[in-house]
């Protein structure tokens, strides 16, 4: 097939390739735009996000509410539903310069005809990964939240204190070697597509577990920070979404962070004064 499409010259493999992308984009949009919906409408929580937004409160301040659920294992499984799919739809779109090269790459190799359906495979890696951190998100939550240090109902942070140290190692993890290590990965998808070429739907998906490892690794910190404004926060959600995109997609974004590291870290340090 990939000798057929160069045979018949490079105008047929450019019209595959944009077909590729199309199917692409908008399979990725329809991922953003339905996980966009279930974040929004709060899908088995207490309110949607937009009360929950309409609600918020300054930094640590905690907040008299009604009864929220109690953990029971339906309930965890709600939260982590929650975490992954808030992810996806902040995750997915920085994603998609690296998946569109990735299936541009295929198109041209001996599986050039299933070039989307590797697409796929690697965007499932990708968020697989992202399963991972959500899953351990939930379990903090869960954890914090019988120590009186979350709010059960806003599911946000109930302790100034806490909240300072958050905003205060967020900032500095914006500064340190393997946040511009992982942010070089994550804003150089040639390269990283050149360097963890694997053959095979196996090898895409583990090429977009990697790329999601590294992109990990790169937002953990700013995503934790949905502890301190609100994990339902639309405001926050929606600011963290557009601050990783600028980091990874905008020119010299890697300035972003190392600005960003310095901002978090001194609005941490005046949320701690606060409490003298």
């Amino acid at each position: 097939m990939a000798r057929q499409i160069v045979a018949d010259g490079p105008g047929r493999l450019e019209r595959l390739v944009r077909r590729d992308r199309a199917i692409v984009l908008l399979s990725v949009a329809v991922i953003v735009l339905i996980a966009g919906w279930y974040t929004v409408s709060g899908q088995g929580m207490s309110m949607s996000a937009l009360d929950m937004t309409r609600m918020a409160r300054p930094i640590g301040e905690p907040m008299t509410m009604g009864m929220a659920p109690a953990w029971s294992p339906g309930h965890a499984v709600l939260v982590f539903l929650m975490w992954w799919i808030m992810m996806i739809a902040m995750m997915a779109p920085s994603a998609a310069p690296t998946l569109l090269l990735f299936t541009a790459l295929k198109r041209q190799t001996l599986d050039a005809d299933r070039a989307p359906v590797y697409g796929l495979s690697f965007l499932a890696g990708y968020l697989a990964c992202w399963a991972g951190f959500s899953l351990c998100a939930a379990a903090l939550q869960w954890g914090l939240q019988p120590l009186g240090l979350i709010s059960a109902a806003m599911m946000t942070v109930s302790s100034r204190g806490l909240a300072a140290a958050l905003l205060v190692a967020a900032g500095l993890y914006q500064l340190t070697p393997l946040k511009a290590a992982c942010l070089r990965h994550c804003r150089s998808p040639a390269h990283f597509l050149a360097e963890h070429r694997r053959p095979g739907l196996a090898g895409a998906f583990r090429m977009g577990a990697r790329h999601g490892a590294y992109c990990l690794g790169c937002c953990w910190a700013l995503m934790a920070l949905l502890f301190v404004g609100g994990i339902m926060n639309l405001w926050w959600i929606a600011g963290i979404a557009a601050f990783v995109a600028l980091e990874k997609l905008a020119p010299r974004g890697e300035r972003f962070a190392r600005v960003s590291g310095f901002a978090l870290t001194g609005s941490g340090l005046l949320v701690a004064l606060s409490l003298l």
